[in-house]
């Protein structure tokens, strides 16, 4: 089925209602298209998966000691790690397509209000994202290695194995990437209704609670990585609240859409 441009009646329209059989060809037509971005991506960059994988443990590398390399401690492993890493990379490249096949499935079903909302969410979400991992590969892997690597006894040969690194560095990504969604998931959270500015702020303490104990899970036991993550998390909760302040919706309009909402249920 054809891209089709969204449409701008609300869903409950009988117009716009399709048969099941057709909900299902056009979600396995967006999966398709959005598999074959994946691997047009990966097929692009499978020449290089040496370079990829050597210049995303560069990082480590700088805090090796001279001439020390990463270990390979399965058979297959020097083939299968950077194969994984030529995915992963592939498919953040495609991900705005594999994000455009998702927005197109279902924005006809979404009023013009929640359009507004979604595409703008969309596009910030793709782009905080990158930034998130770009601070996590450019500024945290550097400090932190670093960190440990200048703990390490000198009778101990701090060598990683590159199967644990990559499982490493993909968390890593992930918590950085999320935490930086921080202020656009504030802003969903008032421009939806479910909590205003003064709500927000109110919650700001337990946010910063919750921040050393999210770093406490997801980095690793030391205090400098644990920094790196939460504070960075507390700073765009404020970020996310002066969004609000400029461009939310205002406790009034917070508290009227809970009303009607709730005498919408009342009715139902």
């Amino acid at each position: 089925m054809t891209d089709q441009k969204p449409v701008l009646e609300a869903p409950d329209d009988p117009a716009n209602e399709q048969p099941l059989v057709a909900h299902l060809i056009e979600l396995r037509n967006r999966l398709m298209k959005s598999v074959i971005a994946i691997v047009v991506v990966f097929a692009c960059l499978s020449p290089f998966m040496k370079q990829i994988f050597d210049y995303l443990s560069q990082p480590l590398m700088v805090a090796l000691p001279q001439g020390a390399k990463l270990l390979a401690t399965g058979v297959v492993a020097p083939f299968f790690v950077p194969l994984k890493v030529t995915l992963f990379l592939a498919f953040l490249i495609a991900l705005p397509i594999v994000l455009y096949q998702i927005w197109a499935y279902v924005a006809p079903a979404l009023y013009r209000s929640e359009k507004r909302l979604a595409l703008p969410v969309l596009i910030s979400s793709i782009v905080m994202f990158a930034v998130g991992m770009a601070y996590c590969y450019f500024i945290v892997f550097r400090m932190v290695f670093q960190f440990i690597a200048g703990f390490s006894p000198d009778s101990v040969n701090f060598a990683p194995d590159i199967d644990s690194y990559f499982s490493f560095v993909l968390t890593m990504f992930l918590a950085f990437g999320l935490t930086f969604e921080v202020p656009i998931f504030v802003v969903v959270l008032n421009r939806v209704g479910f909590a205003s500015c003064t709500k927000l702020k109110k919650a700001r303490p337990y946010v910063i609670v919750g921040a050393f104990v999210i770093a406490a899970i997801f980095t690793p036991p030391d205090a400098l990585s644990q920094i790196l993550l939460a504070l960075p998390l507390v700073v765009l909760y404020q970020v996310g609240i002066w969004c609000v302040q400029a461009f939310g919706k205002t406790d009034d309009e917070v508290e009227e859409m809970k009303e009607k909402k709730a005498e919408e249920d009342a009715e139902g």
